[in-house]
């Protein structure tokens, strides 16, 4: 008659069957790759588990570093616009330096001309009042900006500033028509006065005798009469003349150089000898 609880192999028996299985099966797939489709089977059965386990690791590691590059992309694509536009500001005046130098070679003991200094600003809106051309800046008395002064952009004057508040102001743009600029052509020095005509962008050249020498597509450039807008700075393009004999003064129109109706960020500019500096943030 057989007992209720019948002892099996001892352990230790159990252990040297064990070890001795597990010597054969690696001596086998060492020789023969025996147990390889074994252990393809069991990855191909394991890498979902292992996919599953690693999944929010890589989803908050992709998130984290998407961030991060964004706000590197953006900080070093607001830095490369800002050092763009203040190059561009600077090219406006090569033209108009290289010329100068030209004609004061000769000249010793002549003072040399210092740049403006400048504060990049944002557009944030854009004034709402018929019958006026204004944008709203970003900028205001706690930066140093004061009434009266001339605001630019990449490509050539764009107004001066109208009022200032603590954190912002208003810029008056050239096109306005109460905004007048005195003005020089490139190509012969011819001295004229430019006035808004209320259309965005477009001036009018007042007082023009019949017989000056303009011609359409000549470049009009900041006389540095007036003492508002430093000298060299580009404003505008004639596009058209009319030379009717009949009227006291030809009739000539220009566009400004700058899209005044799609701009996002101007140079504010302090000229030498302005009262005021400007106070950047970092100096807060």
């Amino acid at each position: 008659m057989k007992t209720l609880f019948t002892r099996g192999p001892s352990l230790l028996s159990r252990l040297v069957l064990a070890l001795a299985c597990s010597f054969l099966l690696i001596f086998v797939d060492h020789r023969l790759q025996a147990m390889q489709p074994v252990r393809m089977f069991l990855n191909s059965l394991v890498t979902p588990v292992q996919y599953l386990a690693i999944l929010p690791e890589q989803v908050l590691s992709n998130f984290s570093e998407s961030v991060k590059n964004q706000e590197q992309l953006a900080e070093e694509n607001q830095a490369l616009k800002k050092q763009m536009l203040e190059l561009r500001a600077q090219l406006q005046q090569l033209q108009f330096i290289s010329n100068e130098n030209k004609r004061l070679r000769a000249l010793l003991g002549s003072e040399q001309r210092q740049p403006s200094r400048r504060m990049v600003a944002e557009v944030v809106a854009v004034a709402s009042e018929p019958f006026s051309q204004q944008l709203v800046i970003n900028k205001g008395t706690l930066n140093g900006v004061y009434e009266g002064q001339p605001v630019i952009d990449s490509k050539g004057v764009v107004g001066q500033i109208q009022d200032v508040g603590s954190n912002t102001a208003r810029v008056l743009l050239i096109s306005d028509q109460s905004h007048g600029i005195a003005l020089r052509a490139e190509r012969n020095d011819i001295r004229v006065l430019a006035q808004g005509t209320g259309e965005i962008g477009k001036l009018q050249l007042m007082f023009v005798p019949h017989s000056s020498e303009l011609a359409e597509g000549d470049l009009l450039m900041t006389s540095g009469l007036g003492g508002v807008y430093p000298e060299g700075y580009p404003v505008a393009r004639i596009t058209r003349i009319n030379r009717n004999e009949s009227l006291p003064f030809a009739e000539v129109t220009a566009d400004s150089v700058s899209a005044l109706d799609r701009v996002r960020t101007v140079l504010l500019l302090w000229p030498q000898g302005a009262e005021q500096a400007p106070i950047f943030e970092d100096q807060k």
